[in-house]
């Protein structure tokens, strides 16, 4: 029975969907104006292993993740490269896939962009207008009208009062209250914007993703999850929006992962501690970059925050790799998951105990150890298998533990020098051995000599 700690409760639920058999999943993407770094990683490969994990239960879900390609941001840096907008978010958009695909994540089922949602966004709106809930501005703003909807505040457990007295927003004399919010925005010189009949503008942040839960997933959710910093003011003001206009509830259970910190600091760009998830992707060995990455953002619980160095990164692959080298050393039989199995038992459980992939990671090691232990080419599937459902262990295990950051070209190089290393040990030429063996270590490869003979990977 899969339990979720729900953000809006602030305890763990059992989960039930609107739909039996079936789960509507919405997850906040990324605003495409560069790269995405690597606590944005963070949060997409959470909501990718929930997604594999809903699946692995037997749920049909349908992930919804969005994009956003209308933003100051993208304007701004737009203007900066002297390109259009469109043109920014399409390289964006291109390189936004091929960096989640080398982090080995499944495709959302749907992937809304925002500029193709204005209509929804302007029904959405009108529909609060005539509720009384927003109002058009005379400066051609629309605003939501925060103190009309007496929930605002229920999901970060903020008040509207504490709020107000603690206003630092600069005066907007067009607000009839400094805590409303933007709806839509009146067109400004050199910005896109789109025709309405409150005039020509663009839409506010909040309204594209309640716009688009509500296209792809009707009035009510199963999931909604982010990022810890989205529960306000982002997903507060879409259940405002949501709830307001519905009249139903938004979502059932709000998920939010929490923060990676970069050497116990938080990112910031004052401090020249934010690195793309391409950077860091790009230093390490193609063969094991991605899953090693992927493994080390799932190594923690994700509502609890995870330091990144690169020595924990390091650490992070090694460990995936000695799991790769006791399939390596004992090929798996192809097996069906028997959760009644102990070890499936225990992952099973550590999963539905609101995906606790620290416990489940922890029987997968024990699986090694015993793979490690007894050869059991059963056990080694059954690793493989549970391992697949978190997306990990899916490569050829020996080509992962060799890696390829020169390609075949070099493992061919090395697979001579071994041979001619143990041609010299078998003529007692040992000082030639030795010879070649540091030859060998100098290009970062640890040799493992064993009953069925030496085998490589890379240090």
């Amino acid at each position: 029975m899969l339990r979720i700690h729900n953000s809006l409760t602030r305890d763990k639920q059992v989960f039930t969907p609107i739909e039996s058999g079936k789960v509507r999943m919405y997850v906040c993407g990324l605003t495409v104006y560069d790269y995405f770094h690597i606590g944005n990683a963070r949060t997409l490969v959470v909501f990718d292993m929930v997604y594999r994990w809903l699946m692995a239960a037997g749920y049909a879900v349908n992930y919804v993740r969005n994009i956003t390609d209308v933003d100051d941001k993208i304007i701004d840096r737009a203007n900066k490269n002297g390109e259009p907008i469109e043109a920014l978010t399409a390289r964006m958009i291109v390189a936004m896939h091929e960096d989640t695909d080398r982090l080995g994540m499944l495709r959302p089922s749907v992937e809304p962009r925002a500029t193709r949602h204005i209509d929804g966004m302007l029904n959405m709106i009108g529909t609060l207008v005539d509720k009384g809930m927003a109002y058009p501005a005379d400066n051609g703003d629309v605003y939501f009208a925060v103190r009309e909807f007496p929930g605002y505040g229920k999901l970060s457990g903020k008040s509207i009062d504490d709020l107000r007295a603690g206003e630092r927003i600069a005066v907007n004399t067009a607000k009839r209250d400094p805590l409303d919010f933007v709806l839509w925005k009146a067109a400004k010189p050199q910005e896109p914007s789109w025709g309405s009949k409150y005039g020509n503008g663009r839409p506010g942040w909040h309204i594209e993703c309640s716009a688009m839960c509500a296209a792809e997933h009707g009035d009510t959710l199963d999931i909604h999850g982010g990022g810890w910093d989205l529960q306000f003011p982002h997903h507060e003001g879409e259940i405002a929006q949501s709830e307001g206009a519905s009249g139903k509830p938004f979502v059932k259970t709000w998920m939010h992962a929490a923060f990676l910190n970069m050497d116990n600091e938080k990112m910031s760009k004052s401090l020249g501690n934010v690195f793309t998830t391409r950077e860091v992707l790009n230093k390490l060995d193609p063969v094991q970059g991605g899953e090693a990455v992927r493994f080390f953002l799932l190594r923690g619980h994700y509502r609890s925050e995870i330091n990144y160095t690169w020595d924990i990164l390091l650490d992070a692959r090694g460990a995936l790799v000695s799991l790769y080298t006791a399939l390596r050393d004992t090929p798996p039989v192809k097996v069906e998951i028997d959760w009644n199995e102990p070890h499936a038992a225990r992952f099973r459980d550590a999963m539905n105990d609101d995906f606790n992939t620290p416990m489940a990671l922890a029987v997968l090691f024990e699986l090694r150890n015993e793979i490690n232990r007894t050869h059991s080419a059963e056990l080694s599937g059954l690793l493989r298998a549970l391992g697949g459902t978190l997306g990990f262990l899916q490569a050829d295990p020996a080509a992962f533990v060799q890696g390829g950051a020169a390609g075949d070209e070099e493992a061919a190089e090395i697979d001579a020098l071994i041979l001619a290393r143990n041609e010299a040990k078998k003529a007692r030429n040992f000082a030639e051995a030795d010879r070649l063996r540091d030859e060998i270590k100098a290009r970062g490869i640890i040799l493992e000599d064993g009953a069925s003979g030496t085998t490589w990977r890379r240090a």
